[in-house]
């Protein structure tokens, strides 16, 4: 496979540079003349951010299956507080994040697809806890991997992405699915060792002017589609930054070519994953009235459930190693200084 993150850092003419310019002041400007506030209300919360601190904001909608593995992978990368919005969850979510001492929980009025697919809150969340600073910014379903994260924090990772110049970690999605050896999932299993497989390959990669584009993937491969794929989920957010129209594509736009790739495992075949995709389909607070999710609730009743393994492209995941020799991610000098 041919890495996508290049070794040299990625570099655009002068030409691509202004129109990249040109498109963010375009949609800044469109941006401030749309911004609204949304009624939210804190559950629970803490004190005050400290300056060095990361914090994590997520949102959750019925994530009871994954989520303690999720607060478990991020608190071992060293996140101490969790901003979460819960999305009106009925399976006990918002029960279990009530009783953890590292969460802030919020809820709102209004559903996912009214806040512009959950971005309104986001933004308005990084508004309330402040600017200026680094966030981690993820779904429940996307578990962060970076050069040795097994072994490094995030707080390491930020330290190199600021030496190299980086507002943001660009990370692509990769899902990740069953294989032909199923295992059963036991009590405290991160959910790689569920879903422990991915794509080696099938991934493309191209430049636009509103960042770094990665479409394919499994899903691409198995249903012809090229939903975006890339992210952004390791952010310095201050005044210039919005969401824009899509949350793989915040603002400013020159900010999403970054040197620092990492990954998002994403877990959306978890072991729940039928009801999951049912669920999403009945509520269509996704985009295109969840049209994506149409198409695999259809295979779903007609296969019997989704099948994403093929031998030919399919490997079991290692770790961050594995990913960094198949050009997922980037190496990182740790020992560098600034």
């Amino acid at each position: 496979m041919a890495k996508f993150p290049p070794v040299a850092p990625l570099s655009k003419g002068l030409f691509a540079k202004a129109r990249t310019m040109y498109e963010t002041r375009r949609i800044t400007a469109r941006e401030k003349r749309q911004r609204k506030k949304v009624e939210m209300s804190a559950l629970t919360r803490r004190s005050e951010l400290s300056s060095p601190q990361i914090d994590l904001v997520f949102v959750c909608h019925n994530d009871i299956e994954i989520l303690p593995s999720f607060l478990q992978h991020y608190r071992a990368l060293g996140i101490t507080r969790f901003i979460c919005v819960d999305d009106a969850s009925k399976d006990g979510t918002k029960e279990l994040l009530l009783t953890q001492a590292d969460v802030d929980l919020w809820t709102s009025p209004i559903r996912y697809s009214e806040a512009r697919r959950g971005r309104q809150w986001r933004e308005q969340l990084f508004e309330i806890y402040g600017k200026n600073r680094w966030y981690v910014n993820v779904d429940s379903d996307e578990f962060l991997v970076f050069a040795d994260s097994e072994t490094k924090s995030i707080s390491d990772l930020v330290k190199a992405m600021e030496r190299a110049g980086d507002k943001r970690l660009a990370a692509p999605m990769l899902d990740m699915y069953r294989g032909a050896d199923q295992k059963t999932l036991k009590a405290n299993d991160p959910p790689w060792l569920f879903s422990d497989h991915l794509d080696a390959d099938s991934y493309t990669m191209a430049l636009e002017k509103r960042g770094v584009s990665i479409t394919g993937g499994p899903r691409g491969r198995k249903f012809g589609e090229q939903n975006e794929l890339m992210k952004y989920p390791v952010i310095y957010w201050d005044d210039a930054c919005y969401f824009g129209s899509s949350p793989h594509r915040p603002l400013p736009y020159g900010r999403n070519f970054p040197k620092t790739w990492g990954a998002l495992l994403h877990f959306k075949f978890f072991v729940n994953y039928k009801e999951k995709i049912s669920e999403a389909v009945q509520e269509k607070q996704h985009f295109g009235g969840s049209a994506h999710y149409v198409k695999l609730m259809d295979e779903i009743n007609d296969k019997g459930g989704i099948d994403l393994y093929d031998e030919n492209v399919s490997i079991k995941y290692t770790g961050s190693k594995q990913l960094e020799e198949l050009g997922f991610i980037t190496p990182i000098d740790w020992n560098k200084n600034g």
